[in-house]
């Protein structure tokens, strides 16, 4: 039969689910008929014997049509199956051969069931009927899947799954005629078969599903082609999708949240996106920015970006520079350098030890005044050159740099209790007659947020207890307010990366750069910004925006 069903199956002209439906069926050993009338009686007919003697079913007319019909189909299903040894004529037959005996067997009695039979004497019928069918499939998926095992072509696959698909859909249709038979007539043959159709769910759930697998197995070789096409395409679109997230992230690592320990609200800086509109025309202001520079004349000289490309960039009114690291003698060279309008620098260099340290004030409006160190008497914090401070109309800028602790922190003490204090106490004389506008590099990561490692630097320099301590109570607490944290409370944002562990292209760095204003005219910063993409120092710049 494998033989017969591999032909058809290759042929142009395929043996169809009815066909292979009558074969099945036709095989069965007994099948038990019911005639629902105002008599009931059963019998059983062994269709696999030669008997041809017609049966009664107490006058019902229809009942002995029907008993004619069964038993030419019954000589004619023995001549076509039989026994054991006839199996061999089946497979000797051609599809025209087997088509011609399907039809001369099986095709009168479907039209006489379908068009005479009233349905409760159809419904009795398929479900009896229905009953040798489930073992009759298990034969059909036998012989299908070892077609499989011997077929190669995609077209044998697409009719073996359609053929299995339609003989699963006639045997749900048959279990409901079963269950809605068994329902309707509760009798206790009825209660009988309500088990049997559960079983048979069983058994047809199992029977799909290796349906399923054996398709599986067989198919994976066929459609591995088209399925490795399919996954290559997707891979290469998902592929496509990393290049360009990473190619992101590694041009603007800033925009990813870089935190050992994150709060759940926290998120990455990103000026693109978190930086309010430019304010109307005709609004009076103030641009301001700083960048700690670490060594000015190797900032001019780079081709990629520099400070010059900077103004012409952000159109800034006042640049503030730290470390700087120039001497006395290089400021006038440094001056032609700069951009033609900022005609008004000023220059604090290290007179302690050169080349270090240096702070500057390079802007397009004209100050009222300039002073250079905190000028109270007793200090020696101005021979290093970290303050430069400029007098507006209507404020005042301090440009500063404060000084690092220093490895092993050496000079934690003299951070704490003389520099800060002293700054502190500068800043307050100022306020009396003006508001302040302190900004550099204050060499303090303040809270956790600013930082990306918090337990890892609890005594590194910038980040100790002493450190965040001191900058609270010298600066904050005495009415100066940190700007940037104001407009982004729970932003991530650095603007120091060190150079020893690459640490700028993972964007694991600290905020160590700051605006913080006085009280009093915090409320008339429009924007407080960092600038993460701009290269040349282990820092990068910062602006403030201020209404005036």
């Amino acid at each position: 039969m494998n033989k017969v069903l591999q032909f058809g199956l290759h042929s142009s002209k395929y043996v169809s689910i009815f066909e292979l439906f009558a074969v099945l069926s036709l095989c069965s050993s007994s099948v038990k008929f019911r005639a629902l009338g105002q008599n009931q009686t059963s019998f059983n007919k062994r269709l696999m014997s030669n008997a041809t003697t017609p049966f009664s079913i107490n006058n019902n007319t229809k009942g002995k049509e029907m008993m004619k019909v069964a038993a030419a189909t019954d000589h004619n299903c023995h001549q076509m199956v039989g026994s054991k040894d006839d199996q061999k004529e089946i497979e000797a037959m051609t599809v025209q051969e087997l088509r011609a005996t399907l039809r001369q067997a099986y095709a009168p009695f479907l039209c006489y069931c379908f068009g005479n039979l009233d349905y409760l004497t159809y419904l009795s019928f398929t479900t009896s009927y229905g009953q040798q069918f489930t073992s009759r499939m298990e034969s059909l998926r036998l012989a299908i899947d070892s077609l499989f095992d011997e077929s190669s072509g995609a077209e044998i696959k697409e009719t073996s799954s359609s053929t299995l698909s339609e003989s699963v859909t006639i045997k749900r249709k048959i279990r409901n005629k079963e269950e809605f038979s068994s329902e309707a007539y509760g009798n206790e043959d009825g209660e009988r078969r309500v088990k049997q159709s559960t079983e048979k769910k069983l058994k047809a759930k199992v029977s799909s599903k290796s349906e399923h697998k054996s398709l599986a197995k067989t198919g994976k070789k066929k459609s591995r082609s088209k399925e490795e096409e399919a996954l290559l395409t997707i891979s290469s679109k998902v592929l496509k999708t990393d290049e360009i997230i990473s190619s992101s992230v590694q041009s603007e690592p800033w925009t990813v949240l870089a935190h050992k320990k994150p709060e759940k609200d926290w998120k990455a800086y990103n000026p693109k996106t978190m930086r309010p509109p430019p304010l109307p025309e005709g609004t009076k202001s103030v641009k301001i920015m700083t960048w700690n520079v670490n060594g000015l004349r190797a900032l001019l000289k780079l081709e990629s970006f520099s400070a010059l490309q900077l103004a012409q960039r952000e159109n800034f009114d006042v640049l503030c520079l730290q470390e700087t690291k120039i001497q006395v003698k290089d400021v006038e060279e440094v001056k032609k350098a700069l951009s033609d309008g900022y005609d008004h620098s000023f220059w604090s260099c290290s007179v302690s030890k050169l080349g270090y340290s240096g702070t500057a004030i390079i802007s397009r409006i004209k100050p009222l005044s300039v002073r250079y160190g905190t000028g109270l008497s007793g200090s020696d914090h101005d021979i290093e050159g970290r303050i430069v401070t400029t007098e507006f109309d209507s404020l005042y800028l301090i440009s500063t740099y404060v000084p690092n602790s220093g490895d092993g922190l050496k000079r934690l003490s003299y951070r704490i209790e003389e520099w800060d204090r002293t700054l502190s106490k500068y800043i307050k004389e100022l306020e009396k007659t003006k508001p302040v506008v302190l900004t550099g590099d204050l060499n303090c990561a303040h809270e956790e947020i600013d930082i990306y490692n918090p337990a890892g630097n609890k005594r590194s320099a910038g980040f100790t207890i002493e450190e965040r301590q001191s900058f609270r109570e010298n600066f904050l607490d005495k009415g100066l307010v940190d700007t940037f944290r104001k407009q982004h409370p729970g932003v991530v944002g650095y603007t120091y990366w060190g150079y020893r562990h690459g640490t700028r292209k993972t964007n694991k760095g600290w905020r160590l750069d700051y605006f913080l204003v006085s009280e009093s005219i915090a409320a008339n910063v429009h924007d407080s910004y960092i600038l993460p993409d701009i290269n040349g120092s282990d820092h990068c710049p910062i602006g403030l925006i201020l209404k005036l």
